[in-house]
């Protein structure tokens, strides 16, 4: 039987259409610069998010790392949301590699970081008082977010502000497809407010791996020399770019289908007495789940969906994810599944 995982849409395999196009790559060395498929990848990239140029990294992780590494200096800080990817589940990659400081902030539920705040902690630089900071550099924001697009007008507000006072920003945007996709916008426009972005491949896009870091040329040469560093420069690295080409041209316009389905997820399951949906955007479902029913004992709805060969990340509180290898039919199990077991009886 089908294995249906909504753990996270990281757990996509390669399409047979991308497999191929991953065997048929022409590849060289990356690391050299001569890999055609890479090359190709990166030229594109950089044309349809409107930037200079693009460099490809393994990770999102390590892409945003870089970004953040290229902008600031040791000793510098970003300010960054308080439960941002880039900040909360990147091992602090920034500060124990970077030398660089994170300043997290409190984000509102839609993800923004109020001006007022990203104000306020903004540091004096310079003689005197000013010495005693680490130097405000950069600002990270994150698109989509817990599956939330940002508000096109906040990002414009906020990266406005954050040049005034001489701060670059920087957008992980893992996701920044779904945010395109949702908004009905291209992800140029997406991009444009931000002088880097981070986006994954191996999310939404059904990648194996890859993430592609883009913005001008000079910062995308000082990322190069950190993705040495980091040692993310890869070889015959084509066979993955292919992957990231194959989902480019055939896997962007289907994260709408992913979106509907975990519209119909939440709808479902908000039908089952004592569930509660706590957010719903993009393809993202976010529940609360109630305590299980006497009659299963000491049997949790995680370890029951597992024998049934569904996968979820959590208990009583979780996030479920929706992707290209969870469709209608899959959806429809997961929560009948999920009825049975609130239904008390054993099967």
């Amino acid at each position: 039987m089908k294995v249906i995982d909504l753990r996270s849409d990281t757990v996509t395999r390669p399409t047979a259409g991308m497999m191929a196009a991953m065997m048929s790559a022409e590849v060289g060395d990356d690391v050299w610069g001569d890999d055609p498929t890479v090359n190709r990848l990166c030229a594109i990239i950089a044309e349809r998010t409107g930037k200079e140029a693009a460099l490809f990294l393994p990770t999102g992780t390590q892409s945003n790392l870089a970004a953040i590494m290229a902008h600031c200096e040791r000793g510098d800080e970003y300010i960054v949301g308080q439960m941002a990817h880039t900040y909360r589940w990147e091992g602090g990659g920034a500060a124990v590699l970077g030398s660089v400081v994170p300043q997290p902030l409190e984000q509102e539920a839609d993800g923004t970081i109020p001006i007022a705040k990203i104000a306020s902690a903004i540091k004096p630089y310079g003689p005197g008082l000013g010495a005693h900071f680490a130097r405000s550099t950069l600002l990270a924001l994150e698109n989509t977010w817990s599956g939330k697009v940002l508000p096109a007008a906040y990002i414009a507000e906020a990266s406005a502000f954050a040049r005034s006072k001489g701060l670059a920003v920087h957008l992980d945007g893992a996701r920044a497809f779904n945010a395109a996709v949702a908004s009905n916008a291209s992800i140029a426009d997406i991009c444009k407010p931000f002088d880097s972005v981070s986006l994954c491949m191996s999310k939404g896009l059904g990648a194996p791996a890859g993430a592609l870091l883009v913005g001008s040329k000079a910062l995308i040469e000082r990322a190069f020399r950190w993705r040495k560093v980091l040692g993310g420069g890869m070889r015959q690295s084509g066979f993955i770019g292919a992957a990231c080409l194959y989902a480019l041209d055939h896997h962007v316009a289907r994260l709408a289908d992913d979106h509907d389905n975990a519209r119909l997820l939440a709808e479902a399951l908000v039908k089952i007495d004592g569930v509660k949906i706590t957010s719903q955007a993009t393809n993202m479902v976010f529940v609360e789940l109630p305590k299980a029913p006497v009659a299963r004992g000491e049997e949790t709805i995680e370890a029951f969906l597992k024998s049934r060969g569904m996968l979820m990340q959590g208990v009583y509180s979780t996030r479920l994810v929706t992707h290209h290898d969870a469709m209608r039919d899959d959806i429809l199990r997961f929560v009948a599944a999920v009825s049975e077991f609130y239904s008390g009886a054993r099967s």
